[in-house]
């Protein structure tokens, strides 16, 4: 299984039609002493998506989510906690100063936590897996964590390393080590009451390399399970990316596994008490293209993803399956698996049912967060806090009046300019991902142009995944064959 969690914002499929939580810390808005968590991740990258589907701080709700986690910062060459987006995360040189404004949304909800994430696919294992075998790399990190939280006003650190012990880099040690590392933040972050929390695999075969989980339950807050990115683009069939159950008629082999209902009861078996685990759900959905239409069930042969999904309404076919207990949907070569209201309701109610801690999403932007399809904005996240907490989402007390006050004429008045992006040069001709200009039409090589604020750019090159390439209308990886030129 491949899981490309920390990649997801640029191949998701954004749904605008088949879009049918106990820590240490004070209790949250949907908090009683019976209230699940709802672990809410925020991927920040998505405030440069183009058009309908940008989303910024400002888009959250923070009433629908017991805890906002931040995604991603990164860990640096010494070992130190790295801000991977300063002009997007930080204040300094005219940065946006997003970390802030998302830490302030608890002056909305007293009761949210706002924690923020280090790791995610992209990352990688191999700088983790050097920091955590080497005890005073370990203390390095640890000592720039604190001052980190600290300066942003985060109530803890979501531990995102993807995956110990697994993908290049890593070390067999991974799964000792990591039980080392989490030990010694837990020791520290005790010391000023900070949470700690981490995303996890969903799939057996990691987490047996991976996890000491007797250990790591001891030391979390919680657990958030990644249930989700079970099937994806590099296969060559078709697959729901997070069942709820395995389908004993079509399912086969390892696939038996690839399922909700496995994932969560194997960390049970394996040591997770059930009241540390948080049920992790897929707020996107995830697409192939067919190789003949006319074969158009699960494990159908499909070649690639469809970064984009148009609603056509009428002119695709639904298909709930009985054991999935979530749909899938296909139009000619178009095929794609997704979750709605009633399948989120369903697994909800399945975390109830284990006696879970409550459920996670990944993420705030891939909801229907405008609510352009049904009228509710970010009605699967919504359907599954109420299904959570008995049907409803508490409404915090209104804030204490504001005194309004007649401005001194005679007062000095400062003037706060925002300023220009910086004129295009041979990479960067605007702020936002740019085609490799050396590449031609079928480049798989982009860049991450962002104002540096002081009238130059600040630049990121990525990557394609193989069999891609970069479509910069979409501002996204596609199949070779829908770029223009290419």
């Amino acid at each position: 299984m491949q899981e490309l969690r920390g990649f997801v914002a640029w191949i998701v499929v954004i749904f605008t039609t088949f879009t049918a939580f106990t820590t240490h810390a004070s209790p949250t808005s949907l908090q009683s002493s019976n209230t699940k968590y709802m672990v809410c991740y925020y991927g920040s990258w998505a405030v440069y998506r183009p058009g309908r589907g940008k989303f910024d701080v400002e888009n959250i709700d923070p009433q629908i989510c017991t805890h906002l986690i931040y995604g991603f910062v990164g860990l640096s060459p010494s070992n130190e906690i790295l801000v991977l987006d300063p002009y997007n995360d930080e204040e300094e040189n005219w940065g946006r100063g997003a970390m802030k404004r998302f830490v302030n949304l608890k002056s909305q909800n007293p009761g949210l936590k706002a924690l923020v994430a280090i790791g995610g696919w992209n990352e990688g294992s191999e700088k983790y897996s050097k920091m955590a075998m080497d005890p005073a790399k370990r203390r390095t990190f640890i000592n720039s964590v604190i001052p980190f939280l600290q300066k942003h006003g985060f109530d803890g650190l979501d531990l995102d390393w993807e995956y110990p012990a697994n993908r290049e880099g890593s070390h067999p040690d991974d799964k000792q080590n990591f039980v080392h590392l989490v030990r010694e933040l837990r020791q520290e972050f005790d010391k000023y009451g900070y949470l700690l929390t981490a995303a996890v695999s969903a799939g057996e075969f990691t987490i047996r390399t991976a996890y000491d989980i007797p250990a790591l339950a001891r030391d979390f807050d919680f657990i958030n399970i990644m249930a989700y990115d079970m099937h994806g683009a590099w296969e060559t069939f078709t697959g729901h990316h997070a069942p709820l159950k395995a389908n004993p008629n079509i399912d086969f082999e390892d696939n038996l596994l690839l399922n909700l209902r496995h994932a969560v009861n194997f960390w049970m078996e394996q040591g997770a008490p059930a009241n540390k685990l948080v049920l992790g759900m897929g707020t996107y959905g995830r697409g192939f293209t067919l190789d003949n239409s006319a074969v158009n069930g699960l494990y159908a042969p499909a070649r690639q993803i469809c970064e984009r999904f148009v609603a056509e309404p009428g002119q695709w076919t639904v298909v709930q399956d009985l054991y999935y207990e979530a749909p899938y949907a296909y139009k000619d070569r178009n095929w794609v698996g997704y979750d709605n209201v009633d399948s989120m309701k369903r697994k909800a109610e399945f975390a109830l049912e284990l006696g879970l801690a409550g459920g996670m999403v990944w993420s705030l932007e891939t909801d229907d967060f405008t609510g352009h399809c049904y009228g509710e904005p970010f009605i699967l996240i919504k359907t599954i806090a109420r299904t959570l907490n008995g049907g409803v989402i508490p409404t915090p007390p209104p804030p204490p009046p504001t005194t309004t006050t007649t401005p001194d004429p005679n007062a000095s008045t400062t003037t706060t300019t925002t300023p220009a992006p910086p004129p295009p040069d041979g990479v960067c001709r605007f702020e936002g991902f740019n085609r490799d200009p050396e590449a031609g039409p079928c480049a798989t090589t982009f860049y991450w142009c962002l104002s540096n604020g002081s009238g130059g750019w600040t630049i990121y090159p990525r990557t394609c995944a193989p069999g891609t390439a970069f479509h910069e209308d979409i501002q996204a990886c596609t199949h070779p064959e829908l770029v223009p030129g290419c």
